[in-house]
């Protein structure tokens, strides 16, 4: 099979500033450690890197060193931090984004913003200013916070946006699994209405704190394949993120082979469903992306 990871994080504290990580999280994880943790069987891999984190200010030298080991992570296109709401700085940075090839898309991480603030006249100018460059929007967001995507989507059709993390729905554990909620539902629904609108398979071993199974994920998984069809859904990594126990001692622990864990679920549960499983995990990102 081939696979394109839509959703692959890289990171080295020595390198950039970040203020977010910590426990497991707050190490290297560049081209050695993704070496270790290749998908089985993939005939062919590349990845979409999506920006880490960093602080505003190392936004454009996290660009630079992700293109400088691009060619050993596999990364063939950089979705770059931006911050929309800038003002008038905002065309400045992209103008220096677009410098790099690889840069195809931007994210401004929403999960940590007030609600309603993607639905801003700021940040609305900004999301435009994405669209006009022909650019993506990755739409990282907690689960009340869907419908402020759908509010974008409304404002600036033609963003191609992404969900990211099937919009962090509460799934449970393994031990203690949740059904996808009616609110979550509804908000889906709502944002499929708006054809420019992607959703990654993703994040969800991450929500479950590093403790899921097939049976407690596929509810999620049929959900937006039902809201959103199969060309408009495309697997992701989450990488690291979704391969940390986030229970174990002192912060947490790598699982290893997580990653290709949580391929294979998809996979087999798109095989499962009678969609084209090559779309799935191959040729909707590079789609999506503008990737040739």
């Amino acid at each position: 099979m081939r696979v394109v990871d839509s959703h692959l994080h890289l990171w080295d504290p020595a390198v950039l500033t970040y203020d977010w990580l910590e426990g497991a999280l707050d190490a290297a994880f560049t081209e050695i450690e993704l070496i270790e943790d290749q998908i089985q069987d993939a005939e062919e891999e590349v990845a979409i890197f999506v920006q880490a984190g960093t602080v505003a200010g190392d936004y454009l030298a996290e660009v630079r060193w992700v293109d400088s080991i691009a060619l050993s992570t596999g990364v063939v296109a950089i979705v770059a931090g931006a911050r929309l709401d800038s003002g008038a700085e905002i065309e400045e940075h992209l103008e220096a984004l677009a410098e790099h090839e690889r840069v195809v898309g931007v994210r401004h991480l929403l999960q940590g913003e007030a609600d309603g603030f993607a639905r801003t006249a700021e940040f609305t100018a900004g999301a435009r200013a994405v669209a006009s460059r022909g650019w993506t929007f990755d739409a990282c967001v907690s689960a009340r916070q869907i419908p402020d995507v759908t509010a974008l989507a409304a404002a600036v059709p033609d963003l191609r946006i992404v969900l990211d993390h099937l919009g962090k729905p509460a799934v449970g554990t393994d031990d203690a699994p949740l059904r996808p909620s009616a609110e979550w539902l509804r908000d889906i629904a709502d944002l499929a209405q708006h054809p420019q609108v992607h959703v990654k398979l993703s994040g969800l071993p991450a929500e479950a704190g590093g403790h899921w199974d097939a049976d407690q994920v596929r509810p999620f998984l049929d959900a937006v394949l039902t809201a959103f069809g199969e060309d408009r859904v495309m697997w992701g990594s989450d990488w690291p993120v979704s391969a940390i126990d986030f229970t174990a001692p002192d912060g947490g622990a790598f699982i290893e082979g997580g990653r290709d864990d949580w391929c294979r679920t998809v996979a087999d549960w798109a095989a499962d469903r009678g969609l084209d499983v090559d779309k799935v995990l191959w040729s909707n990102a590079l789609a999506f992306y503008g990737i040739r």
